[in-house]
């Protein structure tokens, strides 16, 4: 079998919406066919095989009258969405030499900021952020490009009080990282999650690749030196145009080696 040929287009409109639905975006109920077609830009036959599929392995319900609704999801195995398309492996990840590489990386691409708006902490940031319901945070999306074309979308989320200092136009002009520095906040540490998820309709477009599309995502929670939570950030990368590499080295005694991280980098083109 050739592995190069590509996935059926309701395959890949399959893997999207199984991804989006174990996010939970579909608790309310999935859209309708005819949005899934504006969506996607296909046919209703292709959206139908789609959806039969992700019926036939029990991820949704369709009932005439009553739409699409997803099955709950703590009844829906990691093994029907798709196997384990995140393949996670979170990490601690220390500061030498990846701040450095972060700085670097935003002084030598362009950045357009799609968004910045100040709201209430949804329920997740405030877990990450170690916030209340009545706490403000900044909210922007940016994509970031090389000369060859986008790079990376990042959604990023820091605390009112920390990012009053900085709107649309800082943000254009200079690194997150380099903004906090500028805002007082001493960075300490980072804790950080690499995965993959597939390009829905919004991140192919940004992005400027098909849609379920496979992109390497990167969530880092950034802390100060009192070990604050300052910054939580969602990145969408190119894989074609992004890689990460880590040099490991062997500690401790022959009987009870582990593997420590000498160096992180990131390396675009």
């Amino acid at each position: 079998m050739n592995q190069n040929l590509p996935l059926p287009k309701y395959h890949q409109i399959y893997l999207v919406l199984c991804e989006q639905l174990q996010e939970g975006k579909f608790d309310e109920g999935l859209p309708g066919e005819l949005a899934l077609m504006k969506q996607f830009s296909v046919a209703r036959v292709t959206v139908r095989r789609a959806l039969q599929q992700m019926a036939e392995e029990g991820l949704i319900k369709r009932e005439p009258g009553r739409g699409t609704r997803p099955v709950k999801r703590n009844e829906v195995s990691a093994s029907k969405l798709g196997g384990d398309v995140s393949g996670q492996g979170a990490q601690q990840a220390r500061l030498t030499g990846l701040l450095e590489n972060l700085v670097t990386m935003g002084l030598r691409t362009s950045v357009k900021v799609l968004s910045v708006q100040t709201l209430l902490a949804p329920k997740e940031i405030q877990d990450k952020l170690k916030l209340s319901a009545t706490d403000w945070v900044q909210k922007a999306e940016r994509v970031r490009s090389t000369r060859e074309g986008p790079l990376s979308h990042m959604t990023t989320w820091v605390p009112s009080e920390i990012a009053q200092g900085f709107g649309q136009r800082e943000l254009a002009q200079k690194p997150i990282l380099v903004l906090l520095e500028e805002a007082g906040v001493k960075v300490g540490r980072a804790e950080q999650t690499i995965s993959a998820r597939l390009a829905d309709a919004d991140m192919a477009r940004h992005l400027d690749v098909p849609v379920g599309s496979a992109l390497l995502s990167v969530r880092r929670l950034i802390y100060d030196q009192q070990d604050k939570p300052v910054q939580w950030l969602l990145g969408l990368y190119r894989p074609d145009r992004y890689e990460y590499q880590m040099q490991l080295s062997r500690v401790g005694s022959i009987d009870a080696q582990i593997w420590v991280d000498k160096e992180l980098s990131a390396n675009f083109h």
